[in-house]
């Protein structure tokens, strides 16, 4: 068997309203200016306080703890409003992978269990992933505490497994852990990014990613 991990935020799911919108909202609630989109997107896929800690270094830990406080909360009610949409064609690509019965599916994310659990309900996911790591019991990412659960909760060896993810701390995180990376460009770190945080291949739409899949899996 060979494990496809997948990351969710700007791979699987375009959550970057939801995203820009709570951090906006929780650098007001504690009096900073709001930062750039392109800035905050940048952090995408850290662990919620190592993202808070990047964008304001300058304010004192309670501080950052009141910005993360105020970003759960604006995500979760932006969250209960509408869900984040799948990219297109990320549900063909998963439905197809799924049905090969020599492919393990995980999910390895930055989010908590509890928004990575609303996200799977919302888009009807559920059973779709043998193995679900999150922000709650590990490192941030690029370490590669959440990969290496993956495959022991899998009994996948590192040769076996793909990383697919937008960032480079994806693939960072997938080379830490001995795994191959592939990059999707759709997502919120730059083409150039992932080839240089190691990416095997970046793709730049699900049909090409699955049949990149499919290639290595061969």
């Amino acid at each position: 068997m060979r494990l496809v991990v997948f990351d969710v935020d700007g791979t699987l799911v375009d959550s970057q309203n939801h995203i820009t919108h709570a951090m906006g909202f929780a650098f007001d609630q504690v009096g900073l200016t709001p930062l750039p989109k392109a800035q905050v997107l940048s952090i995408v896929g850290l662990s919620l306080p190592v993202a808070v800690a990047q964008l304001a270094p300058e304010v004192d830990a309670d501080t950052q703890a009141r910005i993360v406080a105020a970003y759960k909360d604006s995500f979760m009610r932006a969250r209960l409003d509408s869900a984040a949409p799948l990219y297109d064609g990320a549900m063909a690509c998963l439905d197809r992978l799924a049905d090969r019965d020599d492919l393990l599916l995980a999910v390895a994310t930055g989010k908590s269990r509890r928004g990575l659990d609303a996200m799977i309900k919302a888009h009807g996911l559920q059973g779709r992933f043998l193995s679900l790591q999150t922000a709650d019991g590990h490192p941030s990412k690029p370490h590669p505490s959440m990969l290496q659960a993956a495959l022991a909760e899998t009994g996948t060896q590192a040769d076996r497994a793909v990383m697919i993810g937008d960032t480079s701390f994806d693939m960072l995180m997938a080379g830490a852990a001995g795994l191959a990376g592939f990059g999707v460009s759709w997502g919120y770190h730059p083409v150039e990014a992932l080839h240089g945080a190691g990416a095997v291949r970046v793709l730049d739409d699900f049909a090409t990613l699955t049949r990149a899949i499919e290639e290595w899996a061969a």
